[in-house]
């Protein structure tokens, strides 16, 4: 009579990696920080846009929250992305705070 003990400790070891391998791909592609702060971001720094590019898409400059205290980041162009238009990233007042919504492409 053949032993199943291997044949059974094969197929949990089989069992197991395919469940970590679907379980590691439908995590999410990426993950972005949350950015709350505690203060109404400045006006917005008027900026020299330079002149367009072809299939880039300009990225207006905005000021980001970094270690209590807004600095500004300035503006920059992004590939474009067939059939997609670019959402620039902006800050949402949530009660007291405000909180940073990326920008992406829609």
């Amino acid at each position: 009579m053949t032993s199943t003990k291997p044949v059974r400790l094969l197929t949990a070891m089989l069992t197991a990696a395919l469940t970590g391998a679907a379980t590691l791909s439908a995590a999410p592609a990426f993950a972005q920080a949350v950015i709350v702060a505690p203060m109404a971001p400045p006006a917005p720094r008027v900026e020299v846009v330079p002149p367009p590019r072809a299939g880039y898409a300009w990225d207006p400059g905005h000021w980001r929250w970094v270690e209590g205290r807004y600095v500004w980041v300035g503006g920059h162009w992004q590939a474009v992305r067939v059939g997609h238009r670019w959402v620039p990233g902006h800050w949402v007042a949530r009660g007291p705070n405000w909180r940073w919504v990326e920008g992406h492409w829609a």
